[in-house]
């Protein structure tokens, strides 16, 4: 078998410090015979240095473009516009498999130059349990602006930072007015995160999950204060709000983190706005009387980066380790696959993906 050649390019969205491998994990991989280049990145967590003291091959920013064509290309979020053919293996989470913006676009940029996409959102084991994840500190993150936001001390624009640091802030202090919150998706991962944080501020949130949401109380939901929504759909679902609901002069309901931010998928099961926000303006009021904010970053992560990168990384590490035909990879290939012939288009030279 040819020797992996991973390439951890770098992120072009500004606000994007985390890395899916740590230096100390590229240190495993080399040792095990991965060769791995690391290309340069003003942004991300931890300096290239350490990832070159770890044996990686450093390259510029961006270079991966014109890497050897058995390479495979490792990130995070969005790939730049450009080019338009795309002819490496990519791994990374596309968001592109539930018709969000731009996916038909980026599945014939793959289709175009006969490269593959192996989707993060889709490693799976043989149950469909994700292999890794950032859900955890999505969920804390998410559920602690929202904390700050409504005690009114969410500062834009946001700064990464340290757990540490986070939690200091989220501590109570005199005068901070008691508040409710609700958490659906209460039992994943994403929902972990969110009750923890929740606990951190000291308020002891409400947990829904799927027993509570097969037959929703939406007067429940709305008598709550805050509410973080930590549910992925995989299938449609009637939505947990509706217009109709934020204009209900009983809605309680003040401050709303959506984690998941699948706005623009018909499985949104929060269609109450039309784009997320960001670390500039991370919360957007959507109605007037009575208030309510929302809070929807679909990089929620990156504002602890190290913590959150170092626990990714851990959990990816061994999938890595195991890059090979079949199994958490095959089946990524697989759903590349049915996404390319759902939206008609080929999937090339890409078909041999993993075998080149």
């Amino acid at each position: 078998m040819t020797e992996l050649h991973l390439w951890l390019r770098h992120e072009v969205r500004s606000t994007e410090r985390r890395t899916p491998v740590v230096p100390s994990d590229a240190r495993r991989l080399v040792d095990s015979g991965v060769r791995m280049t690391v290309e340069e990145s003003p942004q991300r967590i931890f300096p290239v240095e350490e990832y070159e003291a770890a044996g990686c091959d450093v390259a510029p920013a961006g270079s991966w473009v014109s890497a050897p064509e058995d390479a495979v290309v490792l990130g995070l979020k969005e790939l730049p516009d450009g080019p338009d053919e795309l002819t490496h293996r990519h791994v990374f989470f596309g968001h592109a498999y539930k018709r969000q913006p731009g996916a038909a676009d980026l599945l014939r940029r793959f289709a175009a130059g006969g490269g593959a996409l192996y989707d993060l959102e889709y490693l799976v084991d043989d149950t469909g349990r994700r292999l890794a994840a950032f859900g955890f500190w999505a969920g804390y993150l998410g559920a602690a602006l929202a904390v700050l936001r409504h005690r009114g001390r969410l500062v834009a624009p946001l700064t990464p930072t340290a757990k540490d640091e986070l939690d200091a802030t989220l501590r109570p202090a005199a005068g901070d007015p008691e508040f409710t919150a609700l958490v659906i998706g209460a039992l994943g991962r994403s929902g972990r995160g969110a009750r923890a944080a929740f606990r951190a501020a000291g308020v002891e949130p409400t947990c829904w999950d799927l027993a509570e949401t097969r037959d929703l109380d939406r007067r429940a939901l709305l008598g709550h204060d805050v509410m973080v929504n930590a549910v992925l759909a995989t299938s449609p679902v009637p939505p947990f709000l509706r217009e109709q609901d934020l204009d209900d002069p009983a809605r309680r309901l003040r401050t709303l983190c959506d984690v998941t931010c699948d706005v623009g998928s018909p499985l949104n099961v929060l269609p109450v706005y039309d784009r997320t926000t960001d670390w500039d303006e991370p919360a957007r009021r959507l109605r007037e009387q009575p208030p309510l904010d929302l809070i929807a970053i679909d990089n929620l992560p990156s504002l602890l980066p190290s913590e959150s990168s170092t626990d990714f990384s851990a959990a990816l590490l061994p999938q890595l380790l195991a890059f090979g035909v079949g199994g958490p990879w095959g089946r990524c290939l697989d759903r590349f696959r049915l996404a390319c012939r759902e939206l008609g288009v080929g999937t090339g030279s890409g078909e041999g993906g993993l075998s080149r």
